[in-house]
């Protein structure tokens, strides 16, 4: 399927269009809270909104008043964006119906179905939804935690972490060197460090072509490998060194204050350094007690956590089975969640769970691949169905028409997120 903006917004309004007018409970509305404004919980809340017609009572609780997509933020890096192009506000959310508090949750009471915040409120709810992203995995990386986060960026939540990479990038001198450290399966966005290596190598084969490009791998493989290995020799040709499991990727350490990594024992002096650390659910989750250490566990067909029916976990906090943690996935994952909250809810029509997903990545100008697929609730995960992937060799016409139909797709998801007055 192709994606733009209008077709990706027409596939929500046919969800929308057909759900079942909702029924009015007598002890009056019903509460949902949703932790996270992102792709998962921004458009959980706007859908529960929306479609309930005012009779569910919908709060958002997101610390941001400007948020700023991690997907699109490679394209910051390489020069094709602006930081301003990657940052929403929550008025739209506001004038559908969503109260939004601009606030931290900081505990659950699953018992007494509360949410506290750092600001002292406590929030009552028939229903949680739980969309908090990612956090990182302490000693993940030898020699890196979050205190050294200023010195070796991980820029992997948007924001100003895109920004002190790009700065870090911009400042590199004459054929210097920048290393990533990637992170172990799984992750959100598999091919999200790949598209990273792309666009830092687009920038700099334009302003530091001498420059050089080592990534240490934990795995042996990645997503979309041979299309991006294919757009490596083809447009930054010598430039990158992967440095995969089987030569020593997984065995690394860093030293922040000394600016080194070190791959299997080789310590190498570099200029920039992204790590990217193992990730596990954002903190709120595991405060909730619906993790297993690292992921929340979750039912395929409402995404309803499998330690409590009335907390739902959505988007890359979620263990679900064979979707990526990616944007799409969470925004496909809020739609089958928010009808099945507010059918629990007011007893409207609750129709069978599909999920589908699309990550497109950009190589070089104009020089973009995707790989997808569509999935199905089973007692046991969210199952693939069928999926597909861009091919190596094809020709520069389906390269730029891939790239453009991933703008179309964000203009579309983030209208979908937030509002179309965003």
């Amino acid at each position: 399927m192709t994606f733009n903006r209008r077709t990706f917004l027409g596939a929500s309004a046919v969800v929308a269009a057909g759900l079942a007018a909702p029924m009015v409970r007598a002890q009056g509305k019903p509460r949902v809270v949703v932790i996270g404004g992102g792709a998962g919980g921004a458009t959980a809340a706007r859908y529960i909104a929306k479609d309930s017609k005012g009779e569910v009572d919908v709060t958002l609780i997101e610390p941001t008043r400007t948020y700023y997509t991690c997907f699109f933020s490679n394209l910051y890096l390489g020069g094709f964006k602006e930081m301003d192009d990657l940052g929403h506000t929550y008025g739209g959310l506001a004038a559908g119906g969503v109260n939004v508090v601009h606030d931290w949750a900081v505990g659950v009471d699953r018992d007494a179905r509360t949410v506290s915040l750092a600001g002292g409120a406590s929030l009552p709810y028939d229903k949680l939804i739980l969309s908090p992203g990612i956090d990182f995995v302490d000693g993940a990386v030898e020699g890196w935690d979050l205190s050294a986060q200023n010195a070796m960026p991980h820029a992997y939540k948007g924001g100003s972490q895109t920004e002190l990479l790009k700065a870090q990038l911009k400042a590199m001198p004459e054929g210097g060197t920048f290393a990533m450290v990637a992170p172990p399966n799984p992750y959100r966005c598999p091919p999200g460090p790949y598209e990273r290596v792309s666009m830092v190598a687009h920038y700099l084969k334009a302003n530091n072509p001498t420059a050089k490009i080592i990534v240490a791998d934990p795995k042996a493989k990645f997503s979309k490998m041979a299309l991006f290995q294919e757009g490596w020799n083809n447009h930054y040709s010598g430039m990158v060194d992967w440095i995969g499991e089987d030569f020593g990727g997984g065995n690394v350490s860093v030293d922040p204050a000394a600016m080194t990594v070190t791959i299997d024992g080789e310590e190498t002096k570099v200029d920039v350094c992204n790590v990217i650390p193992a990730m596990k659910a954002g903190r709120i989750a595991e405060l909730a007690g619906v993790t297993d250490g690292n992921w929340a566990p979750v039912n395929a067909a409402d995404m309803s956590s499998k330690a409590d029916p009335d907390i739902h976990v959505l988007g890359d906090a979620s263990q679900q089975g064979d979707m990526p943690k990616s944007g799409f996935s969470a925004n496909s994952q809020a739609k089958v969640c928010a009808n099945a909250v507010r059918g629990a809810l007011t007893g409207s029509k609750v129709f069978p769970a599909k999920f589908s997903n699309t990550c497109w990545s950009l190589i070089d100008a104009d020089d973009g691949v995707k790989v997808g697929a569509t999935y199905e609730a089973t007692e046991e995960k969210i199952a693939k169905v069928d999926g597909f992937i861009s091919q190596t060799g094809e020709s520069s016409d389906v390269r730029k028409a891939t790239y453009e139909e991933s703008e179309g797709w964000y203009a579309g998801i983030t209208a979908d997120m937030f509002g179309a007055s965003v």
